[in-house]
């Protein structure tokens, strides 16, 4: 059995993945920004073995999240899963005078990344407007651009893959791979989506636990347990590369090959 952990496990797709592994039999810990949502993430998964707390989009908080997981394992496998849509009028700056969908869906996984033990794999959560998302590090806190938050969104998923591509190529003893888990609903997905939860999840789950050739490679995306080709740029490694000097120059950390 592993021990695995699951950010932004309180709803959704987190928490049902959470489920499914405890179910199974996995030690599962649990993620909740704050401690109610740790409170609602306990009571939908009462076998978790335990819980962190931590707003993603704070740095600081981001730091403590490690800090608290740390004590917790070491990890076998670490699931990314928390994110933030793309639906508001202008762009959020954090506290730490950030673009809040960066910073919660891109820059946070990077600082986990950083500050963890390596685990054995690593599941980062895209989605499939990655396909539309394009890579513009020299403008990464949509200072220069007007906004579209749909697009801060999508290129936020398209560095979601350049990480986990750039992790697989930095840690050959990391099986680390992307995910689309579809267009489930939930509450960010909403009453419209397409797919319903177990589906959102299965890809994870699998991932996480088979020893199939198929699931245990790295620096793949995949749907459905299905390999698919991503967003071309997420394959160019000089923009992977300066991704990750972007991430380390704006959180302090760097991530350690």
């Amino acid at each position: 059995m592993a021990k695995i952990l699951i950010t932004g496990s309180s709803d959704g797709i987190g928490r049902h993945t959470a489920a499914t592994l405890a179910a199974q039999g996995h030690e599962v810990v649990l993620h909740g920004r704050n401690e109610r949502r740790a409170a609602d993430a306990r009571d939908g998964v009462p076998a978790a073995a335990g819980v962190v707390v931590g707003d993603l989009a704070s740095l600081e908080q981001t730091r403590d999240v490690a800090r608290q997981a740390s004590e917790l394992g070491p990890f076998d496998v670490v699931v990314h899963n928390a994110g933030i849509g793309g639906g508001q009028a202008a762009p959020v700056r954090t506290a730490d005078g950030l673009e809040r969908i960066f910073q919660v869906n891109t820059l946070a996984p990077y600082v986990l990344t950083a500050l963890l033990p390596a685990p054995a794999r690593l599941i980062y959560l895209t989605s499939g407007l990655e396909s539309a998302g394009r890579v513009r590090l020299d403008d990464l806190q949509w200072q220069d651009r007007d906004w579209d938050g749909m697009q801060a969104y999508s290129d936020s998923k398209l560095y979601d893959v350049m990480l986990a591509f750039a992790v697989a190529r930095r840690r050959p003893g990391t099986l680390s791979n992307a995910v689309d888990p579809g267009w489930i609903r939930t509450r960010m997905g909403g009453p419209g989506a397409t797919d319903d939860l177990p589906e959102g999840a299965e890809t994870q789950v699998w991932l996480a636990t088979s020893d199939e050739p198929a699931a245990t490679v790295t620096g793949r995306y995949f749907k459905r347990r299905r390999e698919l080709r991503a967003n071309p740029q997420a394959y160019d490694e000089s923009l992977q590369e300066e991704l990750l000097a972007s991430c380390a120059e704006l959180s302090g950390v760097k991530l350690t090959s």
